[in-house]
């Protein structure tokens, strides 16, 4: 076994054992305990129910009025208590079955958002596709998989032990001459049983086991189409503009292309299992009449013992049958689980990868300026971008950075950020460095536009007259009596509109230090200088580092760093000093 399927394995084992070991685990395993009783009385009542067979039936046979009656009113009672039983055994697993949901979805949240894995993963390729649809979907199909099949397990087991005992004493012997030679096989309809299983589970398995991996698949051209569509919705305007609908249509049938194929594969092989299960199914239930016939036409069994043997060949014969009904749920599950594990390694290499390959590191300094100490950038297949680079930024500086498109400017905030993994190098930061980043297309969570302008500090961080002054003072004045509605603001307001928002972002927290990446890109000349004159007016006393391709932002920035190219692909920054070039 290598390496990697020693990993895998050991990441599988965590995912399944985590929670019961987690500062949760005296109420999960509470629970368990609860269901497994539950369970087990189940089990019991049916073993009760069995025994009740016998005593009606022969009571029936004997014509006794009196006995027949007592049995259907010992029949409702423990009817009754099996029903009971069946309801809180649902309703506990229910319970175990969200909480245990719960706890590894925030597990998974938090490890996907620790050190930014979720940053680097996306250069990990396809092994880590959709994250979305692991966390939520995959999640759930492997919670709600594992106890059921758990569960099924167990009581398949259990009601084996109870019920084959059964069986036993009421199959006795099998007695075959074959001339002189005479064999005696005792407890003969347990072997019965027990082999008509063993052919059923052993086919069904060389026919069920591609459903495991076309399950897989399934799940991942499911996320694909439906990304697709999520992207689409995002970019409608954009698609509109291209007049790209028919460019979009071809990649949505291409898209439900694969699902459709997927889908017939496991049409086509849930038919052939539905085939022999179907007939394994019906034919299981004229064999414990057939092989118990002759004892029963002999005397040796009573009409009660017939049918109490009748239904414990139906118990064991579908214990030993569990894992082939179970089948396509263990399929899913299998799907679930393998793209969980492999979820969950990436998540582990990206946490390592962040520790031992840090790319840019940023450490807190003991002086007051931003240092960039020798610091360069180079591209994810690994290529060198930028040149060494050592320079600083003073408190209350204004400075332009200005160089071609592909020339690591949006980069080099990244690494300033602490979140570009690819190069080397260190980034000093003041103490208790408070950087407010501006991207060229602001980020705005689902919910209210106090969300979004507070964002990334909680809605109630400010006060109603701060949010509305931060509005007024970027132009946006119109949206103030519109705090409290919920929208997809990120589609509600135009560029500008956004990128105005963003700024009144910054007026609110008053960040030490402000670095804007092409943050005025959807504005005009006159409204981006506008804004820009604001900032220094209302925050005198913060650093701003702005990208931007426009040479009219000199005029608002008091120094100039221009990204120039020295070799082939490789660009070096440059401080021009007070003058822009």
């Amino acid at each position: 076994m290598n390496t990697t399927q020693v990993e895998s394995r050991s990441v599988f084992w965590t995912l399944i054992f985590s929670y019961w070991s987690s500062r949760e685990k005296m109420t999960a395993r509470a629970l368990l305990l609860g269901v497994i009783a539950l369970a087990l009385g189940m089990v019991y009542m049916n073993v009760q129910i069995n025994r009740w067979q016998n005593a009606f039936f022969n009571a029936l046979q004997d014509k006794d009025q009196r006995e027949v009656y007592y049995q259907l009113l010992r029949f409702l009672l423990l009817a009754g208590i099996w029903v009971v039983m069946s309801v809180y055994s649902q309703y506990l697993t229910q319970m175990l079955q969200i909480r245990w949901r719960r706890w590894l979805t925030e597990d998974f949240l938090e490890q996907w958002l620790a050190d930014r894995a979720y940053y680097r993963m996306q250069f990990a390729g396809s092994r880590t596709d959709n994250p979305d649809q692991r966390i939520a979907e995959d999640l759930r199909i492997f919670v709600e998989q594992s106890s059921a099949l758990f569960l099924g397990l167990l009581n398949a087991s259990v009601t084996l032990v109870s019920f084959v005992g059964v069986l036993w004493m009421l199959s006795g012997p099998l007695s075959i001459a074959w001339g002189a030679l005479r064999l005696t096989i005792p407890g003969y309809v347990v072997w019965v049983a027990v082999l008509y299983a063993l052919a059923g589970n052993s086919i069904a398995h060389l026919i069920g086991k591609p459903l495991v991996e076309l399950n897989f698949a399934r799940e991942r051209v499911e996320a694909d189409f439906r990304y697709n569509l999520v992207r689409f919705r995002e970019s409608m305007e954009s698609v509109a503009f291209y007049r790209g609908e028919a460019g979009e249509l071809r990649g949505f049938r291409a898209r439900f292309a694969s699902i459709f194929g997927n889908w017939w594969e496991i049409m086509r092989r849930q038919k052939q299992l539905s085939w022999f299960t179907a007939g394994y199914g019906q034919l299981a239930v004229a064999i414990p009449f057939a092989v118990a016939a002759p004892r029963f036409l002999s005397g040796a069994l009573t009409l009660g013992g017939l049918m109490q043997l009748v239904g414990a060949f139906g118990y064991v014969r579908e214990s030993l049958s569990w894992f082939m009904s179970a089948y396509v749920a263990f399929a899913g599950w299998k799907a679930a689980a393998d793209r969980l594990t492999t979820f969950r390694s990436a998540m582990r290499t990206a946490h390592e990868g962040q520790r031992s390959s840090p790319g840019v590191q940023v450490l807190s300094g003991s002086g007051i300026d931003l240092e960039l100490d020798g610091v360069e950038l180079n591209r994810p297949a690994g290529t060198p971008l930028l040149a060494a680079v050592t320079l600083a930024v003073a408190p209350k500086s204004r400075i332009l950075v200005h160089g071609p498109s592909g020339s690591g400017k949006s980069t080099l905030l990244r690494a300033i950020a602490g979140f570009w993994p690819f190069g080397r190098g260190v980034v000093r930061t003041p103490p208790g460095f408070d950087g407010l980043f501006l991207p060229q297309r602001p980020y705005f969570p689902l919910g209210t536009l106090r969300e979004g302008v507070c964002y990334p500090s909680a809605p109630d961080a400010y006060s109603d007259t701060e949010i509305k002054a931060a509005l007024h003072s970027v132009e946006l004045s119109r949206l103030t009596d519109r705090l409290d509605q919920w929208r997809n603001w990120a589609e509600e307001l135009s560029g500008a509109d956004q990128q105005r928002v963003a700024f009144a972002r910054a007026l609110l927290q008053q960040p030490a230090w402000l670095f804007c990446d092409e943050a005025t890109s959807d504005l005009s000349n006159s409204e981006q200088s506008a804004l820009y004159q604001l900032l220094c007016r209302e925050l005198p006393d913060t650093s701003i580092v702005t990208i931007a391709r426009r040479e009219e932002l000199a005029a608002d920035h008091t120094r100039r760093w221009e990204l120039q190219r020295i070799d082939g692909a490789v660009y070096e920054l440059r401080d021009l000093g007070m003058e822009p070039a």
